[in-house]
């Protein structure tokens, strides 16, 4: 078969005589289909496209009466024909292929218009199981899709709702379609398939997988959110792609930046752990916490919060996990916050807030990480992938290795510095108190001085470490790292455990009467 580079193909405008339409999403299809007939083109149809478009006294032709066969099999084969395909790949500026056509009695189609069966919509629903699932694996549809694609330089393709304006303009304005809008339909639709694809696929994958052991295939299918200003840096082309309006609304302020998201996703994982909570503030710079707290009135959040790093907020984002009022409004106003992020917000904070036109707000409209969902990063030659880290932990799943246990209040610090810790990039160190965050030391190559920059930090601040409550990340590897915390006033130690040398710091924390626990589960984050 002699293969024509793109730049050869006829790129004449289109002029539609014949249409099929077959669309389980029937929204604006009368409209369509009424312009069609105005326009003179032939409608071809299926089952209950066919029947709503006769409804509304708009001729139509059935497919089973221009292939001679009828549907069968429950609707299964409708448009799988020699007639119906023949009609759509046809290249009829070639004169080989008009021969074989008129041999054959096939007519060329100029128009497909087809939307797919809704299996994502079928799967999100709890009660559907594999047998539904599968009756919702559409095969004519994606079929007459990729053909019409395919042949985009003679027939013109539309796979959803949003594209019938555009069309009809074209067609009223011109009475024929432009080679520049039947490639960019064509585009639309070859990702529209591949994405149903990727969808069906990602189901049967996670119905093969089990807990311990991810898909044998990763498949990735994002429609682009939109086009980002740059990247980390203005020399880098940037975009985001997913549905991120699903979890938050960015009701004021400009368009988020890539960094902005970075530190969105960063913040709402955090307080995703504190979501069910008490009042809880945390303020971020660069995806990592800078300050956190917990209270019984968000105001007092703020307080504690911004206390623990009163410099590195500057340029920063808050967010919290219960609607913000007037009061802690009024606090992070003083100083300069690129982004505020709570459930909802008061009249009389949105009044003070959005007087300033640059800064961004954000309503969490859902949590990420709610249930074991996959992440992944890329990286040289493809990409890593793994659950989400959702792992919580309570009171009873504490063990306690030391001679002295922790006090109530200790356990309720372990457990608050715990949270924190899991969203401080390793090496980490989180130092808290009577809910408060008294130094935080992240990113260090020494888990020591992880710790000594968290012991820094609180000094800087003139915040007392005496009774702290110490978290690290992993397990300590020496005892060193107990000492020096001891020596700076913790009284108390949470970890992983698990290290060569657990005895060895176990008995260290028994001499300086420390309370240790071990959590059995670490939280690197890299």
């Amino acid at each position: 078969m002699a293969l024509q580079p793109l730049d050869s193909l006829p790129k004449n405008p289109l002029k539609v005589k014949r249409a099929i339409l077959s669309v389980s999403n029937k929204t604006g299809i009368i409209k369509l289909a009424r312009q069609l007939h105005q326009s003179d083109v032939e409608i071809i149809s299926t089952g209950g496209t066919a029947k709503k478009i006769r409804e509304a006294e708009i001729p139509v032709t059935d497919v089973s009466n221009i292939t001679g066969f009828e549907e069968c099999l429950d609707g299964r084969v409708k448009t799988l024909h020699p007639i119906i395909h023949g009609g759509i790949l046809g290249r009829t500026s070639h004169q080989s292929d008009v021969d074989e056509m008129n041999r054959l009695n096939i007519d060329p189609i100029e128009l497909v218009v087809v939307n797919l069966y809704p299996f994502e919509e079928t799967i999100s629903d709890p009660d559907c199981n594999p047998a539904i699932a599968t009756e919702n694996i559409d095969i004519g549809g994606p079929t007459m899709i990729r053909a019409a694609a395919k042949n985009f330089a003679h027939v013109c393709v539309l796979t959803s709702p949003k594209q019938y304006n555009e069309f009809s303009k074209e067609l009223t304005e011109h009475a024929e379609i432009s080679f520049k809008k039947r490639r960019q339909w064509a585009t639309t639709a070859f990702n529209h398939t591949a994405h149903y694809d990727a969808t069906i696929g990602n189901y049967f994958n996670n119905l093969e997988a089990n807990d311990e052991e991810l898909p044998q295939q990763l498949n990735i299918s994002l429609p682009k959110s939109q086009t980002l200003r740059y990247g980390e840096n203005p020399h880098q082309k940037a975009a985001v792609y997913g549905k991120q309006n699903e979890f938050i609304d960015c009701f004021h302020g400009k368009q988020l930046s890539y960094n902005n998201f970075t530190d969105v996703d960063a913040a709402l994982n955090l307080i995703s752990d504190f979501w069910n909570d008490k009042p809880a503030c945390a303020i971020f710079k660069h995806t990592v916490p800078c300050g956190v707290a917990v209270s019984d009135k968000l105001n007092n959040t703020w307080d504690k919060a911004f206390a623990t790093d009163t410099m590195s907020p500057f340029g920063g984002i808050v967010i919290v996990n219960k609607e913000l009022d007037i009061d802690i409004a009024q606090k992070i106003n003083e100083i300069f916050t690129e982004i505020i992020i709570a459930p909802s917000f008061s009249p009389e904070a949105l009044e003070l807030l959005q007087q300033k036109k640059n800064r961004r707000l954000i309503r969490i409209k859902k949590l990420p990480n709610t249930d074991q969902n996959i992440r992944f990063k890329s990286i040289f030659g493809g990409a890593l992938s793994q659950y989400a880290d959702i792992k919580t932990i309570g009171r009873e799943d504490l063990k306690t290795v030391t001679e002295r246990k922790p006090t109530d209040q200790e356990i309720e610090d372990l457990l608050f510095s715990w949270k924190v810790v899991k969203h401080v990039k390793s090496n980490a160190i989180v130092y808290a108190r009577d809910g408060q965050t008294i130094g935080i030391g992240t990113g260090q190559t020494s888990r020591v001085e992880a710790s000594e920059i968290a012991i820094s930090k609180a000094k800087q601040e003139g915040l007392s470490l005496e009774g702290t409550a110490i978290a690290s990340d992993a397990f300590f590897p020496f005892a060193d790292g107990v000492e020096a915390a001891a020596k700076a006033g913790a009284s108390c130690v949470i970890q992983p455990g698990g290290s060569i040398r657990d005895e060895e710091v176990i008995e260290a924390a028994d001499k300086l009467n420390m309370a240790m626990v071990f959590t059995g589960n670490r939280h690197f984050r890299h």
